[in-house]
């Protein structure tokens, strides 16, 4: 055999093989998340065995109504099940957000927050916590924050999202180096805003709005996942759209323009994927952090950078995480609840850290 032909059956060896451990690890993970889930639903100050939860789920969807009465049934089917699916589409819409952003700025340290969602979501639901009282009366203001909040929350992140793309297009081309750096200038403004709000803020909104930014998935109903599926499953469905696009980006943009690759598209169809899946997760869950750094960055380091792999095995990784520390955050101080996102800040701030001392420099992918 020749030289050629050896080194096109090895390259075709090392494909057919990383094909093999990328299907091998999605079945893994959609069996671990599964397993995490089912744990989920069954385990809180309430503890509802196995085989019950199994049992209530097989009951609801055959229309069994004579298994349907309980205190279980109360607990799993109105509060546990839609915080788990809530908990789901939430971790696995931060996940594969942050996979896109580190794909699109060739950044692994990259975050969903750099585009401003996360910031100005946050404003805006502090505008709503502290202003709404002064400003919304009679029902309105009774509703605050359950009804508000999330809307204010959703809005805030998507106007800020406009404003960073609109600040970084010129000529209908978007630089990526300008929109960090505006990111970051808008972050930090936002976060200042934030700060004068909380300055201005009582005890009680003061409260509420600490709580809110710490993140927590206790609010979840089946109303609020209505809200949510419809917004994040576009991003999830569209993965295999943008993950072609997203591995031409990975040689640079003028190769990839070269390549037949539509860049502005994909950039633009990127950010507003990410301002809504992340704005929805906000707004429904507060403020969660390190799920869009984490996640992504394990999944490369154990498969690879192809996006094709990486996008679905985040979305599956970023689920199981964030409802596994949903898990710990009510059995931690039980029956009370911590909030979400000091779980997870546990947990990605030393991994963050650990990253920086790793590498080198933050532009290499």
């Amino acid at each position: 055999m020749s030289a050629p032909a050896k080194a096109s059956h090895a390259l075709t060896s090392l494909v057919a093989g990383r094909r093999r451990i990328g299907l091998i690890a999605v079945i893994g993970l959609a069996g671990a998340c599964l397993l995490v889930a089912i744990v989920a639903v069954g385990q809180g100050a309430i503890s509802i065995p196995a085989s019950r939860v199994a049992d209530i789920l097989v009951a609801k969807l055959t229309g069994n109504d004579t298994l349907l009465d309980g205190r279980d049934v109360l607990v799993v089917l109105n509060i546990r099940l839609p915080r788990v699916l809530l908990g789901l589409l939430v971790g696995a819409g931060l996940a594969v957000s942050g996979a896109l952003m580190q794909g699109l700025f060739r950044n692994p340290l990259a975050d969903p927050g750099l585009v401003g969602v996360s910031s100005g979501a946050g404003l805006a639901a502090a505008a709503t916590i502290v202003l709404g009282d002064r400003f919304l009366t009679g029902t309105m203001m009774m509703k605050l924050p359950f009804a508000a909040l999330p809307a204010g929350a959703f809005c805030g992140g998507l106007a800020s999202t406009l404003a960073l793309y609109l600040i970084a297009t010129r000529g209908g081309r978007t630089s990526v180096a300008t929109m960090l750096l505006a990111g970051v200038a808008l972050g930090a403004l936002a976060g200042a805003l934030t700060g004068l709000l909380a300055f201005m803020s009582d005890d009680r909104q003061l409260r509420d709005l600490t709580f809110w930014s710490l993140g927590s998935l206790g609010g979840a109903s089946w109303t609020k996942l209505s809200v949510v599926a419809p917004i994040i499953l576009p991003l999830l469905l569209l993965m295999p759209l943008l993950a072609r696009g997203l591995n031409g980006l990975m040689l640079g943009e003028a190769e990839a323009y070269h390549l037949g690759i539509p860049v502005q598209r994909i950039k633009a169809l990127t950010i507003l994927l990410v301002a809504l899946a992340v704005g929805a997760s906000v707004a429904t869950a507060g403020l969660i952090g390190f799920v869009g750094i984490v996640v992504p960055h394990l999944i490369r380091l154990s498969i690879g950078p192809d996006h094709r792999l990486l996008l679905p095995l985040s979305a599956l990784g970023g689920a199981m995480l964030l409802v596994g520390a949903d898990i710990a955050a009510r059995l931690i101080v039980a029956p009370a609840e911590l909030p979400i996102g000091i779980v997870t800040a546990t947990i990605g701030a030393p991994f963050f850290l650990w990253l920086l001392l790793r590498r080198t420099s933050l532009i290499d992918v």
